[in-house]
């Protein structure tokens, strides 16, 4: 059975909006684990995944999602298992080392199998390969990406590999969203792609076919899919803006990131135990489903401490249990009816408290770090940097006089400063900045690569039918434009904005 055969609707086909996560976390339960129940299968199912799918499953579903649809048990394809000929199975797998679609050799062998045949229930090819990381994120999982399509060009082996599993996973983006896309992309300045630099400057235009050739063959294989363009895909590369993974952001969540050491969304902190030991260490998940995350992530640091004070003093004003155990804590005896209140309100007293209270910890433990590392005055000479305030006086001053300063601190500044000014590290120039940062040759590297990569973005043009121009021109004073007079600037070192924002208006004044 093909995707065709399922009727379900889904982003531009469903009546309601949905996200990434939701619509991913539908269609695995519903469309495939739910759709493998028949009149007459049995009760209960084995879920069998390769690495990929457990991972695709596992950014969507939890595993009471996988059990409440009668899966008793998840298996890995590739160890050996118990035989279960009790229980049907469904088989959730890549269809073939290349994330190709399923070879119609393969399809005619399981058809000519007879001990195979009668086994199977039905065959579907899902097209979902991506990573939701939040509601309205995703990754294509592909930690090696940067090095595999941008260094060793002569490696084409491990670079189609990698091209192909990228358009592959974001093409099934579009059919699992039933959304047909009209393509923008960085274009390359016309070349016979010869030369290194040429084939690192035209993997976005080859994404772009790429991802283009697989959509819009959906549109005869999924039913009601659009025929017509119904949203927009932008396709750039890292040269457009070097300066976003490296600099420090102020918000909530990026301060969490960048200074928390977190594996992914999972924070590890320590609590109480109720057992009256020494403190326990639980893990807790920062994601959409905590309404405090929610809220504050994208806030300034300093905004969102401000907001958790209010919200903790607010909550302990409201809250009966937290003002009954505040008046105990105080010295009042606590009667019969004051217990009975608190039992009453403490379940969702102890939830919320619990939130409020993580977030206050991780808040105070940012702004300590903050105040230890002396980093507003690092993230202060970073945006100067950035804005055009701040030049070379400034970047050996904060070197000399600021030695204790991490290694990676000085390296991010150091990259900021090459981004912005590239003339600073002609001939020897960087070796001496380098000497004064005190940092390793290994360091320097990072710096040559940053500019080795900067080197496919210059002199962009546009052609094609869905492309789009950029320019990465950058002048001798800044790297970007202040936008304080557009926009009133509350908090300090808030200024700072990612270039794909820019990238974003244009397209946008251009489809008005």
């Amino acid at each position: 059975m093909s995707l065709s055969d399922s009727e379900t609707s889904y982003g531009g086909g469903a009546s309601e909006y949905k996200f990434f996560r939701q619509i991913s976390r539908d269609r695995l339960l519903y469309e495939m684990l739910r759709s493998a129940k028949s009149p007459d299968s049995k009760a209960w199912k084995v879920l069998i995944m390769d690495k990929v799918t457990v991972k695709v499953m596992s950014h969507s579903c939890k595993m009471a999602d996988i059990t409440d649809q009668e899966v008793s048990l998840v298996e890995d394809l590739f160890r050996r298992r118990q035989p279960l000929p009790s229980l049907d199975a469904v088989y959730f797998i890549q269809p073939s080392k290349e994330n190709s679609p399923i070879p119609k050799e393969l399809v005619n062998h399981i058809k000519c199998d007879t001990s195979v045949l009668p086994r199977i229930g039905a065959l579907r090819e899902m097209n979902l390969e991506y990573f939701p990381i939040d509601n309205q994120a995703f990754i294509t999982d592909q930690e090696t990406a940067m090095e595999e399509l941008y260094g060793n060009i002569e490696n084409t082996r491990r670079f189609n590999t990698c091209f192909n599993n990228m358009a592959t996973r974001i093409a099934t983006i579009f059919a699992s969203l039933k959304e047909f896309p009209n393509i923008w992309y960085r274009a390359a300045k016309e070349s016979d792609g010869s030369t290194p630099t040429a084939s690192r400057a035209l993997v976005p235009t080859k994404l772009a076919d790429a991802v283009w050739e697989l959509v819009s063959k959906y549109k005869s294989t999924i039913p009601n899919f659009p025929q017509n363009e119904t949203c927009d895909l932008l396709i750039v590369d890292r040269s457009i803006d070097q300066i976003a993974p490296v600099i420090h952001e102020w918000t909530y969540d990026a301060m969490c990131h960048d200074l928390l050491n977190m594996d992914g969304n999972k924070y590890v902190h320590e609590v109480p135990s109720k057992t009256g030991g020494p403190p326990e260490r639980k893990e807790v998940l920062l994601e959409d489903n905590d309404s405090v995350w929610l809220e504050l992530r994208h806030s300034h640091i300093a905004d969102a401490s401000e907001r958790l004070h209010e919200k903790f003093t607010n909550f302990v004003s409201k809250n009966k249990a937290a003002q009954i155990q505040q008046s105990g804590r105080d010295g009042g005896e606590l009667s019969t009816r004051d217990l009975q209140k608190m039992v009453q309100a403490l379940p969702q007293y102890t939830e919320q408290v619990e939130k409020i209270s993580l977030h206050v910890e991780i808040a105070g433990k940012i702004n300590k770090l903050i105040r230890e590392t002396d980093l507003r005055e690092l993230g202060q000479l970073e945006q100067d940097l950035v804005f055009g305030d701040a030049g070379a006086k400034d970047v050996i001053s904060f070197l000399r006089t600021k030695q204790n300063t991490s290694p990676e601190y000085k390296l991010r500044l150091l990259m900021i400063y090459a981004s912005v000014y590239p003339e600073k590290f002609e001939g020897d120039k960087a070796s001496k900045l380098m000497q004064l940062a005190r940092l390793s040759r290994d360091d320097m590297k990072v710096i040559s690569n940053m500019q080795m990569l900067a080197g496919s973005s210059n002199n962009k043009t546009s052609t094609g039918g869905f492309s789009l121009k950029f320019s990465n021109q950058k002048t001798k004073q800044a790297a970007r434009k202040d936008r304080t007079e557009e926009e009133e600037e509350t908090w300090q070192l808030f200024r700072f904005y990612p270039m794909i924002e820019v990238q974003l208006k244009i397209i946008q004044a251009l489809l008005c």
